[in-house]
């Protein structure tokens, strides 16, 4: 298995997202925050949601409880935080695609964002743990909301690079869009650590049509 990464070398995800007791200001603090983190991930990849206690992540991480409370009071802090860093590395992804859609002017823009997807998917062991887990909190699952919305804005601007009149009802498709897309997604990794090829190209031809039907029936409606 290759080495999780999940966009956790930095803690600049973190920033608006995850309850840190404390935000780390020196460099040292930084990387040592990040180290954490790392260390989580490899708990969790290795043991599951349930392995993420204080006392375990600190000793995987090689500093002391008392360094660790400093950012991150309990396990659901750590899940939090976790969760942030995965949101803002798929949101870059998304945010790139929107800025180059215009130039690249793919033929099947959905393929692309599906396949894109699924290699992440694919590469980032930490997320399916935590999301095939049982231990997402409150919190986590409200910030998965608002995620979905900015990949859904993601997807807009995608759309509306590519040629596509926006509206209220391009907002709305697109939200139905990635809900649609995340939920086909996550089932395909569940049935198969690589994918389910099958069901992905099912939810490729579901959005599609579903995304060409938005575009015929135009912005107002």
């Amino acid at each position: 298995m290759a080495e999780p990464t999940a966009g956790l070398d930095g803690v600049d995800g973190l920033e608006g997202g995850a309850p840190l007791r404390r935000r780390p200001q020196q460099a040292r603090s930084r990387a040592r925050l990040a180290r954490v983190l790392q260390a989580a991930e490899r708990v969790l990849v290795a043991e599951g949601v349930e392995a993420l206690t204080t006392t375990r992540v600190a000793a995987e991480a090689k500093v002391s409880i008392g360094s660790l409370y400093q950012y991150l009071p309990d396990r659901d802090a750590i899940i939090d935080a976790l969760a942030a860093g995965y949101f803002t590395k798929l949101e870059s992804v998304m945010d790139g695609f929107a800025e180059s859609a215009a130039a690249q002017r793919w033929e099947d823009p959905v393929g692309v964002l599906v396949d894109a997807f699924a290699a992440l998917y694919r590469s980032e062991h930490g997320f399916r743990a935590l999301w095939f887990g049982s231990g997402l909190t409150e919190r986590t699952r409200a910030a998965d909301r608002e995620h979905k919305r900015r990949m859904a804005d993601g997807l807009r601007r995608v759309l509306l690079a590519l040629g596509v009149a926006d509206g209220e009802a391009l907002v709305r498709a697109c939200h139905a869009a990635v809900l649609a897309a995340d939920a086909l997604s996550q089932e395909a990794f569940r049935r198969d650590a690589e994918g389910d090829a099958g069901l992905l190209e099912e939810a490729k031809v579901m959005l599609r049509g579903y995304l060409a039907a938005v575009v015929e029936r135009g912005p107002d409606r």
